[in-house]
């Protein structure tokens, strides 16, 4: 199975050549089939010439030219990825690259599953390195948002999650989220069309400031995440798109 890896990046022109050449020699040892996309959500700094400039094999660059948000970002990444299995991670993988070889192997594992989703609640080290008072943040905003959106997920919120081709063919082509709420919109439509989710534990490795803004991102979110659950329990599945 060919495997799509997709990167979103905003600005990220201090880490991006060391991500792109670390995911290249990850990914030619460890896959004989695969594609690394770069989706550009509008930077400012030049990352996506610095990408562009390296020349790799199987990577190439997408996007486009003014912000518009990482949901927007992975959007445009997984509706041009081929591969059979289509993940997204972020820039700075904070999940380390051995995660890549764990969610592909899942699938193979378990032939039903439409998606792998990474969880940082399912090990007791999935927070390791976190501060207290970031892990508090951490699990209450999880919480506040999958009980008001009714999921039984362990981690919605982990940035490490991948689709089927079929599946992203199902979900993205209907999704509308630009900001952090995306993972929502995407989960909603796979529970929609009742698609099986497999979770499996991860933990942060590489350690940055997160770029949520817990009590202003969490209002927006919890204002998404109704106007969202409102609008696809309205809508039909049975048309194609």
């Amino acid at each position: 199975m060919k495997l799509s890896l997709c990167i979103p990046m905003y600005n990220e022109s201090s880490i991006i050549a060391d991500t792109a050449r670390t995911l290249h020699e990850y990914m030619s040892a460890n896959f004989e089939d695969y594609e690394i996309l770069f989706s550009n959500d509008g930077s400012k700094d030049g990352c996506d010439k610095i990408v562009e400039d390296m020349n790799l094999p199987n990577v190439r660059v997408v996007g486009y030219p003014v912000n518009q948000g990482k949901g927007c970002a992975v959007r445009t990444a997984v509706l041009e990825a081929t591969g059979d299995i289509v993940m997204f991670t972020d820039a700075d993988l904070a999940y380390g690259t051995d995660v890549i070889k764990r969610v592909y192997d899942a699938f193979v594992e378990t032939p039903e599953a439409d998606l792998v989703i990474g969880s940082r609640n399912l090990t007791g080290d999935g927070y390791e390195g976190y501060t207290f008072i970031r892990k508090l943040a951490s699990k209450i905003y999880i919480k506040v948002l999958c009980f008001v959106g009714g999921f039984k997920l362990s981690d919605s919120q982990c940035g490490c999650k991948a689709f089927r081709h079929d599946a992203v063919q199902k979900i993205f082509p209907r999704c509308e989220v630009n900001g952090f709420a995306f993972d929502f919109e995407a989960i909603l439509w796979a529970s929609k069309f009742g698609m099986k989710i497999k979770e499996i534990p991860v933990k942060i490795i590489n350690h940055r400031e997160s770029k949520v803004h817990v009590f202003s991102d969490t209002f927006k979110m919890l204002k998404d995440l109704r106007k969202m659950k409102k609008r696809i329990g309205k809508m039909s599945i049975e048309s194609n798109l």
